[in-house]
């Protein structure tokens, strides 16, 4: 697997390169680390004074580099080949442009498997207004994105929340062949909406709502039933729940009882006015989930 790994020196960034540890388990065959100097934002913030915009250039590059040094050695130590002879190409990228759009950039043009990244997983009011690196990537990442939310360095306990579409049977595979371990737990974990208001069950009796609810949680129970099967085949420990709740409120409880340490989804790419306007489920749950999260989508999931 190849994996492209965003840093910038900050604690959530760390979290990011620690989270190979969790995944050394699979050896990744090429691990690049990336730092990427915002020139846009450099020259706005020295008012367009390009004596003071190149100094400021030189210091930052300077920085970037030895910031990517120290990277370069902890994910070393992360993916323990720090005394032994490594088995995963490890590299360095320091380059400039919009953050967001260089990553989902550099991941195309590198044919990366995964996008690392942490977050500081604003999901308030100005995380709403002003979106974040994470769900800028996350919308516009070629292939799947982990944002790490707090550090990572094993998966025990991990839920993935599942439909009845194509980007959640990828999602199911990604998971299981690149990404888990047989030490893992796995929760399956579907909610289905009512086909019945509030207002209408007011006024139809227990067997009719029986009659109209029944073969919407029968075919919630086939998918998680099927998909079960396919982890099991793996030797990996895996439970099941189907409800019928609101979705969003519905994964987010479960993920907080649980302690899961990773929530997994899958996503379609979204249109302009989609990433615009309405956003997704996988970017709801980016914003408000309490764990880390693996978005899984693209050609390459």
């Amino acid at each position: 697997m190849r994996i492209l790994c965003a840093v910038d020196g900050s604690e959530h960034s760390q979290w990011g390169v620690q989270a190979l540890e969790a995944l050394a388990g699979r050896e990744p065959e090429h691990v690049v680390l990336l730092h990427i100097v915002d020139q846009p934002a450099l020259q706005a913030a020295t008012n367009k004074n390009p004596v003071a915009a190149k100094r400021a250039l030189a210091a930052l590059e300077k920085a970037g580099s030895i910031m990517l040094r120290d990277a370069a050695r902890a994910a070393r130590l992360a993916l323990g080949q720090a005394a032994t002879r490594p088995r995963t190409k490890l590299q360095t990228i320091l380059t400039h442009g919009p953050i967001a759009h260089t990553i989902s950039r550099t991941a195309r043009r590198l044919k990366a498997d995964l996008i690392l990244m942490g977050s500081r997983g604003l999901h308030d009011i100005h995380g709403f207004l002003l979106g974040s690196v994470s769900r800028q990537v996350a919308a516009t990442a070629p292939c799947p994105l982990l944002v790490v939310k707090q550090p990572l360095t094993t998966l025990l306990r991990v839920a993935i929340a599942v439909d009845d579409s194509r980007p959640s049977r990828a999602a199911t595979r990604f998971l299981r062949t690149r990404i888990l371990q047989e030490s893992a737990t796995v929760t399956i974990l579907t909610s289905v909406e009512s086909p019945v208001t509030d207002f209408a069950a007011r006024y139809l009796s227990e067997s009719q709502l029986a009659e109209l609810k029944g073969p919407v949680m029968e075919r919630a129970t086939r998918l998680v039933s099927t998909l079960r099967d396919e982890f099991i085949k793996d030797n990996l420990s895996v439970v099941t729940q189907v409800h019928m709740d609101h979705v969003i409120d519905t994964i987010v409880k479960h993920v907080e009882a649980s302690h899961d340490q990773l929530l997994v989804i899958g996503s379609r790419d979204l249109t302009k006015s989609e990433r615009l306007y309405l956003g997704s489920v996988s970017e709801s749950l980016l914003r408000h989930a309490p764990c880390s999260v693996l978005i899984v989508r693209g050609a390459r999931a």
